[in-house]
């Protein structure tokens, strides 16, 4: 009966750590506008934004609508 409430304590646990790591899901976009060439736009897992895998230390959202009041278009 230990092992039992053991075994399922442990795969209890071990199923709630694994859907943490979901949480620090990076999420890209590719931008483009007439000046520059295409680029990769991520949403970090801290919030922050990275071009091209470089971290900016800029909020994604704040990052991402200076860029689009420059003209540049980031979708899919």
């Amino acid at each position: 009966m230990k092992k039992l409430l053991f075994s399922v304590c442990s795969i209890t646990f071990f199923l709630s750590l694994n859907s943490c790591k979901k949480d620090d899901a990076v999420t890209c976009t590719t931008c483009t506008s007439a000046d520059t060439l295409s680029f990769e736009l991520c949403r970090e897992s801290d919030g922050n934004a990275s071009v091209n895998g470089e971290n900016t230390g800029t909020a994604y959202d704040a990052y991402l609508s200076d860029l689009q009041g420059t003209g540049v278009e980031c979708g899919s």
